[in-house]
């Protein structure tokens, strides 16, 4: 197994006074393949030569995989195999009805579940070991082995709904691990989601509780169809008990370290320390850089490493350092693995950069974001008991 293959690693590193963090991993989630076509879409519109793999495509995570494996953080790594997610283990969050509707999808050999996401053949498998992997990465937290896991995982999650796929996603496995936390006795999680897109699945499942606090960064697209109905705006902040524990902030279109930095600082931060979560639950997704096909802000590897630091600093905080950390998109398949090294760097608190941007630099405008967090301040304290006076 690949914990014994890396102990003798994870001794050496242990004995230097340098901390590690676990990767939970399994090869199998390669196999889901969502085709080709024009860009995410199942098109061949017959006068293209060459098409496109889908953007949720195995490559761009086996570049994470090794970038991990073989990049200057690996020795600040373990490494443990992951699993499949037992059918009780889905029910936690997700209904019943959908489970058996993707059971049967899976049957039918392929299917289109909705707009670009697509379960082929490899597809359910991969699904399964995604969430899996993700509940042994908390478990590790959990039964005190370590602070920090990391699941690497595909296919994503953070917008498959208790009832419905969205988004290249299948079953919500921060959502899963959520609700592992809260059964194991945490009475508290906060989930902080930097995906380019607003994590509206996670939100969903716990919209109407005060035990977990939703909080999405992400560009502002809107509802894009019948699967992802929710707007992801400041609006969106919960119903019944959970009003106040979903917060979004739908950042400005372009919008970079300096930004991102601000709205953690003065917006996330602020909004755990009055929380104060027993977990952190850090839902990662390389599509807010620069250079991702799929979103349209300005993130470099400077700024992921200042967000994986901040999140540091409020998990040693509130949670004792413990966070839970999944991976969800980032579809650059070579700069997408750069952002990824960058952000696990922050969360190890270390203290130089290990590695160079091959692309550095990309202009922005932080005002623009800077003056949109500080009306999204104003909103929360205005309409959120618990964050009046942050």
């Amino acid at each position: 197994m690949e914990s014994s293959v890396s102990s003798s690693v994870a001794m050496a590193v242990e004995s230097t006074g340098e901390e590690m963090l676990a990767v939970f991993w399994h090869e199998g989630m390669l196999a889901h393949d969502a085709g080709c076509g024009v860009y995410g879409r199942d098109i061949d519109p017959g006068f293209l030569d060459v098409l496109d793999q889908h953007p949720e495509n195995a490559d761009r995570v086996r570049n994470m995989v090794s970038i991990l494996r073989r990049g200057p953080i690996a020795r600040f790594l373990s490494w443990y195999s992951g699993r499949p997610a037992y059918a009780a283990e889905l029910l936690s969050f997700h209904s019943a009805e959908y489970i058996e509707e993707l059971v049967q999808a899976n049957a039918s050999g392929a299917k289109k579940i909705c707009e670009c996401t697509f379960l082929n053949p490899g597809s359910w498998d991969a699904a399964l070991l995604a969430a899996g992997t993700t509940l042994s990465a908390l478990k590790h937290i959990l039964d005190g082995h370590g602070k920090i896991a990391y699941a690497l995982v595909r296919p994503p999650g953070h917008h498959a709904q208790p009832d419905r796929a969205d988004g290249y996603c299948f079953l919500n496995n921060a959502g899963l691990a959520v609700k592992l936390a809260l059964d194991s006795g945490r009475r508290k999680v906060a989930v902080v989601d930097i995906d380019v897109h607003y994590g509206n699945g996670t939100a969903e499942g716990f919209y109407h509780t005060d035990s977990v606090l939703t909080i999405s960064l992400h560009m502002k697209h809107g509802s894009w169809g019948p699967s992802h109905p929710q707007s992801g705006l400041v609006d969106e902040i919960g119903e019944g008990r959970g009003v106040g524990y979903n917060l979004n902030i739908p950042l400005p279109n372009g919008s970079g370290d300096a930004g991102y930095e601000y709205a953690m600082n003065e917006l996330v931060v602020p909004a755990i320390d009055k929380f104060r979560p027993e977990l952190m639950v850090f839902v990662v997704g390389q599509d807010s850089s620069a250079f991702d096909p799929n979103g349209r802000q300005c993130l470099t590897m400077d700024g992921y490493r200042k967000i994986g630091q901040i999140m540091r600093g409020m998990a040693d905080q509130h949670c004792n350092g413990q966070i839970l950390i999944v991976q969800e998109g980032g579809y650059h398949i070579t700069y997408s693995a750069y952002c990824l090294h960058a952000t696990l760097e922050g969360v190890l608190n270390l203290q130089a950069p290990l590695l160079d941007d091959p692309m550095a630099f990309y202009p922005q405008d932080e005002k623009y974001t800077t003056k949109a967090v500080d009306i999204m301040k104003k909103c929360w304290k205005e309409s959120i008991p618990f964050l009046k006076d942050i």
